[in-house]
Order: structure tokens, then sequence, then C-alpha cells
């Protein structure tokens, strides 16, 4: 074999890794390496420990709507959720970077009669920060509905920040974070960012 060759083949097989690498990258992947499908059920859990366990839907006033949350222990299962793209494709179900999305809880037992899928709520009148509650919002633009996962370094966060549904939008974006209030874990904007990871359910 030829050094001309012999390179051209090297170059090839460098081209397709690093092409291959780069498509994998913009791509959200759980705890066993895989992407996130849009067809699969997935557990949200805290990328460290001591932050709490698995999301979870909380109700410390035993009124409606449900607030997003966190067990206090890894113990409990908590509720898997299903991502739903806002832009969709039909030749890809797997979940991007950065991608506006609908996230929401499924097998949802509750009084509540309302949606499970997750949304910017009110301010927390202690803290100043904003919870995220289950429910549709029914105005035309529910730009509350909509979330994205981000990435920074080898870790994931949830944010809301919903510029591919409205790029002309002016938003005040937010990372979510955890908020404890008398023994309870709420899952807040505004704070210090939680890191998280996504865990298939029946793995």
């Amino acid at each position: 074999m030829s050094m001309k060759l012999f390179a051209l083949m090297t170059l090839a097989v460098w081209v397709l890794t690093a092409t291959s690498s780069e498509g994998q990258s913009n791509y959200v992947m759980d705890t066993n390496n895989e992407p996130l499908d849009s067809d699969d059920e997935y557990y949200i859990r805290p990328a460290i420990t001591d932050n709490g366990g698995r999301f979870t839907l909380v109700n410390p006033n035993g009124t409606c709507p449900l607030h997003v949350g966190l067990e206090n222990t890894d113990t409990p299962p908590g509720y898997a959720v299903r991502f739903t793209p806002f832009a969709s494709n039909d030749d890809d179900d797997d979940i991007r970077l950065n991608s506006d999305l609908r996230v929401t809880f499924v097998d949802v037992l509750s009084t509540c009669a309302q949606s499970a899928e997750w949304r910017v709520g009110e301010n927390d009148t202690a803290s100043g920060r904003r919870l995220v509650v289950t429910g549709r919002d029914n105005r035309t633009a529910s730009y509350s509905n909509y979330f994205r996962i981000t990435q920074n370094g080898s870790i994931y966060n949830i944010e809301w920040c919903p510029t591919e549904v409205c790029p002309t939008c002016r938003f005040n974006c937010g990372i979510g974070g955890i908020l404890r209030q008398n023994g309870t874990i709420f899952f807040a904007l505004d704070g210090s960012p939680l890191p998280v990871q996504f865990q298939k359910k029946d793995d």
C-alpha cells in the first residue's frame, strides 16, 4: 500500500469518527450512554448525591396545581417523564440538546383534574423564585410549557428559555435547581443549577 493511499484512508477514518462523535454530542444521553428517545420514558435524578432523589410531584398544601419536586431520598421511585420536542422530526425520535420540548409525568395518580405536563408557575412568595408546576398553559402561545436540556461539560441542566418556540421573543430565561422548604424539595428556576441525569424506565 502506497503512503498516499494510506494517508487518504487514515484521513477518511478520522473524518468519519469525528463526524459520528460530533453528531452524537448533539443528543442528550441517558445513564446507559444512549440518546434519549421521545417514545421512551425516563426518570430524572440529581447527578450529584445529597441533592434529593428522583423527580416527582409534590403537593405540600393539598391544593392544585401540583408542583414538580424531588423525593427526599433516592429510595422512592418517583415518576417517569416523557419528552416531546417542539420541532418534531419523523426520521429522528432522539432528543437534542438546546431544543425546546415538553416534559410530562406519566402514570400519575392525582385528584387534580389537570395535565401532568410541566410549566413555569408563579413566583414563590418567600424566595422569589419561579416554581415549576404542572398543567397546560391555555394561552394561544403556551411558552411556559416548553423547557430544554442544556449541557455544561459532562453534566446536564434543565432550562426554561423557549426561543425555538418564539425566536423573536425576549424571555427572562432560567435554569432549574432545588428549593427546600419545610422538608419538601421543589424544582424551581433562578437559583443554583441542579445537574441531572436521565435513567431509562425499567433499566
